[in-house]
């Protein structure tokens, strides 16, 4: 019977993504953790692995083709001892059940006789005269571990039971109620950004600009996102800036003096001296290390670091995960290996989502002060300007200073202003006096 491979939602906001390259040819036999394929979603390019194994049947959709739809069918495999005969009648999408009626056979007659008790064990391992339908490798695990496929719900295409269903289960009794798998319902995105899809041209031409004086590129998968969910946070959350001075001449003295001692091939970067610094004020204020959610507030048990990566087309946030526990150096090689693979659009799903808070430096740009949106469901994102030489009052004297401002942008159902304030100030004392960050 042949096996569909559908296109995978890899992300739980995934609608649709772009094949990019096929990774198996038809006639390839594929087992369970091959790579199958690499799909370009909005954020990033992942490798698919196959969960099933089998003889590669069927290509359907080609590599580069963009736009495919979540849960559609991308591929065939046929089990072993199946030729392209399997394939007959067989049509993408639709279950084999509902493609082929096969043609009752004539019954014999016979004397006639009492009714026999009917056979509830044989409908139950035939599924009422089908085959269970498991992947070979299920079926040898279960067998392996004594499980019995017909109490298994399988969470394969049309329900086909799968290495997944089977491969951390233990013996399990026929009658055993089996826990349904929890899917992701693919969002449809019903909102219009600024305009609705394709309106592009009409909607320039109302506002007065004259068609054929620009040219108009299509939204592509990740701009599209980034528009939809910062109109979203910008429309539903009550942001509220807070704005402070930090002088950083002595971070950029032990920044030197640390980069002629720490080990080879690592720099310290201000901006990783920034992360930590985040991170260790969320922990000495723990109610602005939140976020809002219908049924209550959620208070995180560690200060996951979200970090603003431009990237061509757009911008990414990769996390420095439970940022408080890691030394300058980790956090310098976990960034600069994060940054790499998100301009490759290599990271995956649980390196670019899930952050507590989020920093976003536009320093090296010359950029002296702005504000960010917030990340939803983050409840603070902290927006760094340049620091550069600026005249303070120290002692009651003018002298000069090196100047960095920055903005905390906040969320008001979660962080109010003392929150906010009480947060900057542990923030400053760290960036002004770098030693208690090693403490």
């Amino acid at each position: 019977m042949p096996i569909e491979i559908l296109m995978p939602a890899l992300s739980p906001t995934m609608e649709e993504g772009n094949l990019s390259k096929w990774l198996v040819a038809e006639g390839d036999t594929v087992s369970s953790g091959d790579l199958l394929a690499e799909i370009e979603t909005d954020k990033a390019t992942m490798e698919v692995e196959a969960v099933e194994e089998g003889v590669v049947a069927a290509i359907l959709v080609k590599e580069g083709s963009e736009g495919v739809k979540v849960n559609t069918p991308i591929a065939v495999l046929l089990e072993d001892g199946e030729d392209k005969s399997a394939m007959d009648g067989y049509t993408p999408g639709v279950p084999a059940a509902q493609t082929a009626s096969p043609k009752p056979e004539p019954e014999p007659a016979i004397e006639s006789k009492p009714a026999a008790k009917p056979d509830t064990t044989s409908q139950s391992t035939e599924q009422k005269g089908d085959r269970i339908k498991a992947s070979p490798l299920a079926k040898r695990i279960a067998k392996d571990k004594g499980l019995d496929l017909s109490a298994i719900k399988g969470s394969g295409p049309n329900g086909r039971i799968i290495k997944a269903d089977v491969e951390d289960l233990t013996s399990t009794p026929v009658d055993a109620p089996q826990a349904a798998p929890q899917s992701v319902e693919p969002q449809t995105d019903t909102t219009e950004v600024g305009m609705p899809r394709g309106g592009g041209a009409a909607y320039l031409e109302k506002l007065g600009i004259t068609p054929g004086t620009y040219d108009l590129e299509p939204l592509d998968g990740m701009r599209r996102t980034i528009a939809k969910r910062l109109t979203d946070s910008f429309r539903d959350v009550p942001h509220f800036p807070l704005n402070i001075d930090c002088e950083i001449d002595d971070l950029l003295a032990m920044r030197k003096d640390l980069n002629t001692q720490t080990m080879e091939g690592v720099k310290i970067s201000v901006n990783d001296m920034l992360i930590r610094a985040c991170a260790l004020a969320l922990k000495q204020v723990p109610e602005s290390n939140a976020s809002f959610t219908p049924d209550g507030i959620a208070y995180h048990h560690h200060a996951d670091v979200a970090v603003a990566v431009a990237i061509d087309g757009g911008l990414i946030t990769p996390i420095i995960r439970e940022a408080e526990n890691k030394g300058l150096s980790l956090i310098s090689m976990e960034m600069k290996d994060l940054a790499a693979r998100a301009r490759e659009r290599k990271l995956k799903p649980q390196e670019f989502q899930g952050g507590t808070f989020s920093i976003s430096n536009l320093g090296m740009m010359g950029i002296k002060s702005f504000g960010s949106i917030i990340n939803q469901p983050q409840g603070m994102i902290l927006s760094v300007g340049a620091g550069g030489p600026r005249p303070v009052v120290k002692d009651g004297e003018l002298t000069v200073a090196t100047v960095m401002s920055v903005t905390l942008s906040c969320d008001h159902r979660v962080v109010d202003g003392a929150i906010g304030a009480k947060w900057l100030q542990s923030f400053k004392r760290m960036v002004e006096t770098p030693v208690t960050m090693m403490l």
